[in-house]
């Protein structure tokens, strides 16, 4: 299909963009020494999966167990799913693990939690493996590191009959606090700290701890070393966005997901352009601002080669409409109403979310559609 005759607003894929950060990435983990086990929540998509690691033995990270659930049905064994679990998910996850090959490796950063899920997984007769949550620094879950609180978890887990201890995890993502590579580079070295640390405390009293695995695409890139981890996270790399462009993490052209939106009104008296993607199409996401003003809710892009139209971004969102300035009226002209034009995005896991599916575009074509995984 020409991109001329697609129906708007949708959610463009660049498979050439695509590999290439998939390149960049594994050389990066490969140049640390370290397994890359790639966070799939941004993509949501077996098809994203496969280039991303084809080797479905090979380890992924996962959100959810929805996403859980159709990557083990496509093949892949070792995943890890990187949000506290609960008791309440437990029966689904048995059933990915029953129902396929899969290992679904699980997250908890209490005591209670665990003796609730050891509670359900014994009705079940089910058994899991768990990794327990490190808090490195941004205080959105986990425990201290090298701590008596992360002991006692180790404990408990080791008193389980059906739960299994297999390592530490902790994620940085304050780095997206920041821009300054030597800043990034510094947060690096805590989070790696505090998880080795955390894997030698939990050894020395005898706990296995095969797994130590750290992770957020910045800190992974400007690591300065990753001496005791065994594994990196790291998601948004494969499709970029303005978020990461704004924090000096990625370049323009490496921005591989976009929207596809068409110009449905100008507004004379407002002196802009109304396109049919607002919201809903977009996301309200606006974190890029903080680095780069003039992101607003993203760059507005010509539609063929995905160069910037000078300036402009999308100023405001309304559910389903976009609102873009521009400097004078020569723009109605430049782009009348019909025309289409390509968002790139703030955030990029926000704004996949809305669309069921990614069209691929392939010589300025829309050559296939790979779907996604949406919901828990």
């Amino acid at each position: 299909m020409r991109l001329s005759d697609a129906e708007t607003p949708r959610l463009l894929l660049d498979p050439d963009r695509l590999q290439r950060n998939i390149d960049v990435m594994a050389a990066r983990c490969a140049e640390l020494g370290v397994t890359l086990r790639p966070h799939l929540k941004t993509p949501k998509s077996v098809k994203v999966a496969e280039c991303a690691v084809p080797d479905k033995a090979g380890a992924i990270t996962v959100s959810t167990l929805r996403e859980a659930e159709a990557f083990a049905e496509a093949g892949y064994t070792d995943i890890l799913c990187a949000a506290a679990t609960a008791p309440t998910k437990l029966a689904h996850a048995d059933r990915i693990q029953r129902a396929t090959k899969a290992c679904v490796i699980l997250v908890t950063d209490s005591v209670a939690l665990v003796e609730a899920v050891d509670a359900k997984a014994n009705e079940l007769g089910a058994t899991f493996d768990f990794l327990i949550e490190i808090d490195c620094g941004e205080h959105r879950s986990g425990v201290q590191p090298v701590s008596p609180e992360l002991l006692a978890i180790a404990g408990a887990l080791n008193q389980s009959n059906a739960l299994s201890l297999a390592g530490v995890m902790t994620h940085a993502g304050h780095s997206y606090a920041l821009d300054d590579p030597e800043q990034i580079a510094d947060l690096a070295d805590v989070e790696r700290a505090a998880a080795a640390d955390s894997a030698n405390a939990l050894r020395a009293e005898g706990h296995d701890c095969r797994i130590v695995s750290v992770g957020s695409t910045p800190t992974v890139l400007f690591a300065r070393h990753l001496e005791g981890v065994t594994e990196a996270r790291a998601g948004v790399y494969l499709f970029w966005d303005l978020a990461q462009y704004s924090r000096n993490i990625c370049t323009l052209d490496d921005i591989a997901v976009t929207v596809l939106a068409t110009v449905i009104g100008h507004n004379r008296a407002g002196r802009s352009l109304v396109l049919d993607s607002g919201a809903l199409a977009l996301s309200k996401d606006d974190s890029s601002n903080t680095f780069a003003p003039d992101t607003r809710y993203g760059y507005l892009c010509d539609a063929g080669t995905l160069e910037r139209l000078e300036g402009l971004s999308v100023d405001k969102v309304y559910q389903e409409h976009g609102i873009v300035p521009v400097p004078d009226e020569t723009w109605f002209d430049r782009l009348p109403v019909g025309a289409q034009v390509r968002v790139m995005p703030v955030h990029t896991c926000m704004t996949c979310a809305a669309y069921d599916a990614y069209d691929v575009v392939r010589d300025g074509e829309i050559a296939e559609s790979w779907p996604r995984v949406n919901g828990w």
